[in-house]
């Protein structure tokens, strides 16, 4: 049965009444443009999560998440590599670290690291939260790294490296300034990163299917659930050639867990949006500096900290975070206007689907009611 036929027949059969035509068109729409992406072995699989005003919209798996296996996409179950979209998680760690007078945003970080090796400037937690602190980016195959470094070891690989530019000067978006942010976390807490992220973000928002990557067994009891059996499913990762799908490089993400290093399902990242739109975070004072665009000679970076903060190409405003990484790509936007809340996973490194991504947001940004697909 054609998917857009067969998504007819869903609604009718439940007796699903959207608002008109349209809206039912809309969705429609949607889902073919998912299933394509599919069809056309442009992903293997694809998760999407998209809540608007609290409901659930459009929540669905395609395609598999181990193509060997023919192992199905299930959207509340499957887990993915979520890459930069880990950074949202550990700025919402962060937030709570400086809510609760932990750290300062606008101290040195030099005051909760001081081992770091000195640089020609100083540089604060907000410049590395913002990207502007100069901290350099991936040099060859840095970013696929499987050494099982832990946080303070990983800073041997740029530690030694001069700053690109004067802090607050420019904006270089990369991930090892997550890192040290990470470390800093851990120096100013005295407890382990994953461990500060566990009891300040994902225990509290029920996000049960979040976790830091342990490549060695791939054990996920980071949360207390060591020996407890949990309820689901880690996608195999793909890279993609011009022959087709095949299984990633090893890599070990551990170190680099708060900048693009954790797992999770499009459900669970969903839940992390819809709680920024109910305002359960603590006091907009200190979540406004992390969803507002920085600047640079009065020009925005189109970056908060730790969140992108931007508008999308029909103008409406956004934050969130896209992700690229080996075996996974992402896209999480919060859109506080329309309330709505996209999480879209996919066990891919760069699948070039950005386009079609987009236009799927751009669909489903303008409905107008809210019904469960």
């Amino acid at each position: 049965m054609k998917p857009i036929l067969k998504l007819l027949k869903n609604f009718m059969s439940q007796k699903k009444v959207l608002g008109n035509v349209s809206e039912l068109q809309g969705l429609a729409k949607a889902d073919a443009l998912l299933a394509t992406l599919v069809n056309e072995y442009k992903v293997p699989g694809i998760s999407i999560t998209v809540l608007k005003q609290g409901e659930v919209l459009l929540r669905k798996g395609y395609g598999y998440a181990d193509l060997d296996q023919k192992t199905r996409v299930e959207p509340t179950k499957t887990i993915f590599r979520i890459a930069s979209a880990s950074k949202p998680i550990a700025a919402t760690a962060l937030a709570h670290m400086v809510h609760e007078g932990i750290m300062d945003l606008d101290t040195s970080f030099y005051a909760y690291v001081p081992y770091f090796p000195r640089k020609q400037w100083d540089f604060t937690i907000r410049q590395l939260a913002g990207h502007t602190a100069g901290i350099r980016g991936y040099r060859g195959k840095e970013y696929g790294l499987n050494k099982s470094y832990s946080i303070k070891e990983s800073i041997t690989i740029f530690k030694d490296d001069d700053l690109l530019f004067q802090p607050g000067t420019d904006y270089h978006y990369n991930s090892f300034d997550w890192v040290l942010i990470s470390l800093a976390m851990q120096e100013a807490s005295g407890m382990a990163f994953e461990d500060c992220v566990k009891q300040k973000v994902l225990l509290p928002l029920g996000m049960r299917h979040t976790f830091p990557e342990y490549p060695a067994d791939h054990s996920f009891w980071a949360l207390g659930e060591r020996g407890t059996s949990l309820d689901f499913n880690l996608t195999s990762f793909y890279s993609k050639n011009r022959h087709g799908f095949r299984k990633s490089i090893p890599v070990n993400n551990y170190y680099k867990m708060a900048g693009g290093g954790y797992l999770s399902t499009a459900e669970d990242i969903a839940k992390l949006g819809q709680a920024y739109l109910d305002g359960k975070i603590f006091s907009n004072e200190v979540v406004s500096q992390f969803l507002t665009s920085g600047k640079i000679n009065g020009n925005p970076t189109y970056y908060g900290l730790g969140w992108e903060a931007s508008e999308d190409q029909s103008g409406r405003p956004f934050y969130g975070h896209r992700g690229n990484g080996v075996g996974g790509y992402s896209n999480f936007f919060v859109y506080p206007e329309q309330q709505m809340v996209f999480a879209i996973l996919v066990n891919c490194t760069d699948p070039k689907v950005q386009t079609e991504l987009d236009e799927v947001v751009d669909i489903l940004s303008n409905l107008h009611a809210s019904r469960n697909l």
